[in-house]
């Protein structure tokens, strides 16, 4: 298979237990090239479980895991993913939106070395590109929900992502943040990012989705393309299933972002 129609992300037969209790069951899940996928399922489904172990943040029992071709357990380029953890995740709420956007940039950059010309122009440019500029030197905490999303993005952007993994990133912000946070996701997506969203709701970004996969207790119950009508996870009735989807804290830096598996 050549470079361009290898799978940005797949797992096959994927299984991980957390205390004991065996999570996820059997998973086989793709994510290609410029395709935006919604993982969607109810609370405690399996879904933050299912990316976390994808992106080794959490180890598998079991099965196989890709990205961009490579095995897991191999992968270094951590910068072409973008992980955006739910935004009550952060830790770091009195850094400010630069110094949090920066620590984008530390999967190029050595161990202590500053910040050089390319990285402060990255940076600059990611703040301009969630809306951000004007804020950059505002502490996390004192933005509103939306804005504190927009700062996470901006964070997994100044990466240069070529695939964008996203945790819920609509929830807990109002429906003016919404639509203007998925007329972002739809520039990334006409950019050509690679997307993987996990959501509870499909809200605004039904339109701009082009497959999901549905998660229950932990197994895999359809992956196709969306009904007309859908409109959230629990709500969502798919066709019968097919064949077989800062300084950091140490886990904003490989990926950028991560919080305890649930």
């Amino acid at each position: 298979m050549n470079a361009e129609a290898e799978p940005v992300l797949a797992c096959r037969g994927l299984c991980a237990s957390l205390g004991g209790h065996q999570i996820l069951v059997d998973i086989d899940a793709q994510v290609h090239r410029a395709e935006t996928v919604a993982l969607l399922g109810a609370n405690g489904s399996g879904k933050s479980t299912l990316v976390r172990a994808l992106l080794g943040l959490i180890p598998a029992s079991a099965g196989s895991i890709r990205l961009f071709g490579e095995p897991l357990t191999r992968f270094r380029q951590w910068q072409r993913i973008g992980y955006v953890p739910q935004r009550g995740e952060s830790s770091v709420a009195n850094a400010t939106v630069r110094e949090i956007v920066a620590t984008g940039r530390l999967a190029h950059r050595r161990t202590f070395r500053p910040l050089g010309a390319v990285d402060r122009a990255v940076i600059d440019e990611s703040l301009e590109r969630v809306g951000l500029s004007g804020r950059a030197g505002d502490p996390l905490g004192i933005l509103s929900g939306g804005q504190q999303q927009r700062c996470l993005i901006a964070r997994a952007l100044a990466s240069q992502a070529e695939l964008l993994v996203m945790d819920e990133p609509l929830a807990a912000v109002d429906l003016t943040a919404q639509e203007s946070l998925t007329e972002l996701f739809g520039a990334l997506k006409a950019d050509g990012l690679s997307i993987l969203v996990i959501l509870h709701e499909l809200g605004p970004m039904a339109g701009l989705i082009d497959r999901s996969i549905m998660i229950r207790a932990g197994h895999k119950i359809y992956d196709g393309p969306l009904e007309p009508g859908s409109g959230t996870g629990g709500d969502h009735h798919p066709a019968p299933e097919r064949p077989s989807a800062f300084l950091p804290d140490p886990g904003l830096v490989r990926p950028i972002g991560a919080g305890e598996a649930r």
